[in-house]
């Protein structure tokens, strides 16, 4: 008896049999399906490869930025070395005035060659920054005149 109501049971909880009906489906509506799975095959390959592509191009501009950045910190170190090392020079050459007119007469000529090496330095940063700028753009700005050319 308890067989047969575990039985029962599992019964209940199958689904119900249908017979699907059978039918042919038209050639033009398979040929419009087969054209549509073309087609979708077709823009999603064109999708893949430009996402490839666009990773390229971020990978470029990535390693790119990296190299320009590391020569950016290195010449602001390079010139806060500079700096330093002139600073120091001054402080030694100032322990050694035998005179308050040899103190300022130090003093201004530490801050005329000061200025002209800030500006100087100013000048070479600034231009390394715009090399920088201009190399990281570089694989963009290409990336889209390529795929603006392909689209034209």
């Amino acid at each position: 008896m308890a067989e047969d109501t575990i039985e029962t049971a599992t019964n209940v909880f199958e689904f119900p049999k249908f017979d699907m009906p059978k039918f042919e489906m038209p050639t033009a509506f398979r040929e419009i399906a087969e054209k549509g799975v073309a087609m979708a095959k077709e823009n999603y390959d064109k999708m893949k490869s430009s996402a490839e592509e666009a990773t390229d191009v971020l990978e470029t501009t990535y390693t790119t930025a990296s190299k320009g950045c590391s020569g950016y910190g290195l010449k602001m170190i390079e010139a806060a070395r500079a700096n330093t090392n002139a600073a120091f020079d001054l402080l030694g050459a100032l322990l050694g005035a035998k005179s308050y007119a040899e103190v300022v007469e130090l003093s201004t000529a530490y801050m005329r060659q000061q200025f002209d090496a800030m500006t100087a330095q100013a000048k070479e940063l600034s231009e390394e920054a715009q090399k920088v700028a201009t190399d990281t753009a570089a694989p963009i700005k290409e990336s889209f005149t390529s795929t603006f050319g392909k689209a034209a």
